[in-house]
């Protein structure tokens, strides 16, 4: 069984009654026990030691317990340390002082041990759990980075391939005559390349969304639905969907290449999703609570209320005969929105198409 080292704690103190006291108390709770005389002799310890706590009396002769504080504090390897104050000095004044330069707390001469012991037992604890946050950040960076560095590597390793996998395809659809079962293969093989292209773009997408330094500012939302319809201008041939789009839309705050995802991702599904043929509304409106709806309805055959609040998680299968996957996209959609201060949803019911909505701040008036 591996156990922890002994917390250390370093004392400050000038007068050799009360060191000799609070070695005693601290040692016997079964502390590691530094001791410095003075202020000067104090911030080389604790530079050198690291010590997980100081007890630092403030009046001392030369510099004084405050300046300690300061100066540990401008030290970046003892800016961490918690510093619990001790002196005969009870005046409102000095305790404010004291936390201004850095400490976390503050005990009065003459002190008891038990409180003593209970408030060094607290901010080791507190200091502890500060470090294992840290810890948590820390691999929560690394698992950051490393998420970038994979959307990199898919994107360079794999986007290059795949297109040789699906101009090879067609090359052989229009070259050779296959059979039926020929015809089918290679339909599916193109199929299934576009698909995990559409994957590898919305793994890029998500890197780009935490990564990206945005401004906010009007979002011309016209201009960047016609953008989201020439991108997916493949699938409109496909599914010759009738788009409609009015004339006028509100102006909302936001940025415009994440606010053009949001619209790809709901135009994209609407069409996927829709009626055959597909019937494509949009649509935008003013709240008056300082927000504007936006929305795309579509004529399909609905999402089940049991399923609005899950249909915007990642890569959501929706239960039934007729059930599909989402895939990232609607997640990505919330993340956006969710980061320029919005919110999603749907409304919908079996049989009577979705409507998908969005909602961005309006500008201020």
């Amino acid at each position: 069984m591996i156990t922890s080292p002994p917390k250390k704690i370093l004392i400050v103190d000038d007068n050799p009654t009360n060191i000799d006291v609070l070695f005693l108390h601290l040692q016997h709770a079964g502390y590691t026990v530094l001791v410095a005389a003075n202020g000067a002799d104090a911030i080389i310890s604790a530079q050198n030691a690291q010590p997980d706590l100081i007890i630092l009396d403030i009046l001392m002769p030369g510099i004084d317990g405050f300046e300690v504080a300061a100066q540990l504090g401008s030290i970046s390897t003892t800016s961490s340390i918690p510093i619990i104050f001790m002196s005969a000095l009870t005046d409102i004044t000095n305790k404010i002082k004291g936390f201004e330069v850095g400490g976390v707390d503050y005990i009065t001469k003459p002190f008891q041990h038990r409180e003593l012991l209970a408030r060094v037992h607290t901010q080791l604890t507190l200091r502890q759990q500060q470090q294992e946050l840290e810890r948590r950040a820390q691999e929560l960076q690394e698992k950051n980075e490393d998420l970038d560095a994979f959307a990199h590597t898919v994107a360079h390793d794999l986007k290059n391939p795949l297109q040789v996998i699906l101009t090879y395809t067609e090359l052989l659809q229009q070259v050779e005559t296959l059979s039926p079962k020929g015809e089918k293969y290679t339909d599916t093989i193109i199929d299934t390349v576009l698909k995990m292209h559409n994957i590898i773009e919305e793994l890029q997408r998500l890197a780009w969304i935490r990564k990206d330094k945005i401004n906010i500012t009007p979002v011309n939302m016209h201009h960047h639905v016609e953008q989201a319809l020439l991108r997916l201008q493949t699938m409109i041939d496909e599914h010759k969907p009738d788009i409609q789009i009015p004339e006028q839309c509100p102006t909302a705050l936001g940025y415009g290449p994440w606010v053009e995802e949001v619209w790809m991702n709901y135009l994209s599904n609407g069409i996927k999703y829709g009626g055959t043929p597909p019937i494509i509304t949009l649509g935008g409106k003013d709240q008056g609570d300082g927000y504007i709806r936006f929305w795309v309805h579509d004529n399909g055959q609905g999402v089940p209320p049991e399923d609005h609040a899950r249909i915007f998680e990642k890569a959501v299968q929706l239960d039934g005969e007729s059930s599909h996957g989402y895939g990232l996209g609607l997640s990505i959609a919330k993340r956006i929105v969710e980061k320029l201060g919005g919110e999603v949803g749907v409304n919908s019911a079996n049989g009577q198409g979705s409507e998908f909505y969005f909602t961005l701040p309006s500008i201020p008036t």
